[in-house]
């Protein structure tokens, strides 16, 4: 296999963190809003908790995309 046929490779498959950042992300949000319409007013006490767990998600999906633009432009 060419080096840069599986440099390609590597880094389509890095980038597969994206969608899973995506579909958490999307669960996230979801849960949050199933939560706040069965009890309104817990609601603002668990949006601390919906920002954090965004912020996490968020984080590993571009991490994961760095990895990404690493594997096409660095090596």
């Amino acid at each position: 296999m060419d080096a840069e046929a599986a440099k390609l490779i590597g880094a389509g498959i890095a980038a597969v963190g994206m969608a899973g950042a995506a579909i958490g992300v999307g669960n996230i949000f979801g849960s949050f809003l199933t939560g706040a319409l069965r009890n309104p007013a817990a609601a603002q006490g668990q949006f601390g908790n919906l920002i954090f767990g965004f912020a996490v998600t968020e984080a590993l999906g571009i991490f994961s995309f760095l990895i990404a633009l690493l594997l096409l432009f660095a090596v």
